[in-house]
């Protein structure tokens, strides 16, 4: 069941053409990545399907709804996790979540039920009532994963998740994605760790100066290009040469 639908999508920020007609589908149960070097357009693809931006010209659906005409709907139907958590300091864990839960329009009582389920599954009983401002990176990306939640969306959008995170955090978040598809949540995962990607990805997005250069799982992309990893795939399908370790190690040496 395809849960994102992508049509010719563009954003232009003056003289930068920052999404240029980008067509992609994301089906229930699969993680898609969204794979491009720095300003290649992924996270304003991200941003456009979250409607936290507007598009210039084409448009998305996201779970039936479109993103020009129904926002709102859209909203509902998304939970979004980044590298950058952004909690409220001077609450506590489960104010932090309640007040998203509010903002999704659960009733008091969904509240408690629904945090009580992902504090006991997330293991964040025991600091659920102190104050975020002195919580780990980790302690806090389990808030932030347990507010991205709170109204069981069918889909998830992954922004650089792990960046930043130590190896305990980002383990945290590696298995909250693959929980996302075992749910059947339709996932959409940006990231720039290749291996990450083709660990946990069903399907690869290759996204480069803001058009879309190749669509495929991650063996596809690899009998396509006649290359043994992702990272060597994806050097190829951006029209950069492949380069060996061991020629690194010479160029390096002979520099």
């Amino acid at each position: 069941m395809i849960h994102i639908d992508v049509q010719d999508l563009h954003k232009r920020f003056g003289a930068v053409q920052a999404v240029d007609g980008v067509s992609f589908q994301a089906g229930a149960g699969e993680i898609c990545g969204v794979l491009g070097p720095n300003g290649a357009g992924k996270t304003t693809t991200l941003r456009l399907l979250a409607t936290t931006l507007r598009p210039d010209s084409g448009t998305a659906s996201v779970y039936g709804h479109d993103i020009l005409r129904e926002p709102v709907a859209v909203r509902r139907a998304i939970g979004m996790l980044t590298a950058s958590i952004g909690l409220y300091p001077r609450l506590t864990a489960r104010e932090n979540v309640a007040y998203f839960a509010r903002l999704y329009g659960l009733s008091e009582a969904q509240t408690r039920r629904r945090i009580a389920t992902l504090f006991r599954l997330l293991d964040m009983e025991s600091y659920a009532d102190r104050r975020t401002d002195n919580f780990s990176t980790g302690m806090k990306q389990k808030v932030a994963i347990a507010r991205a939640v709170v109204h069981d969306p069918p889909i998830m959008i992954f922004d650089e998740p792990t960046s930043g995170l130590d190896v305990l955090g980002a383990r945290t978040v590696v298995e909250f994605i693959q929980a996302c598809r075992a749910e059947g949540k339709c996932v959409l995962l940006s990231t720039h760790q290749l291996a990450q990607a083709a660990r946990l990805c069903d399907r690869v997005v290759i996204i480069h100066q803001g058009a879309v250069r190749a669509i495929g799982s991650v063996a596809e992309l690899l009998a396509r290009t006649g290359t043994a990893d992702l990272e060597d795939a994806f050097l190829a399908l951006i029209g950069e040469r492949p380069v060996g370790r061991s020629q690194v190690v010479k160029e390096i040496i002979h520099a």
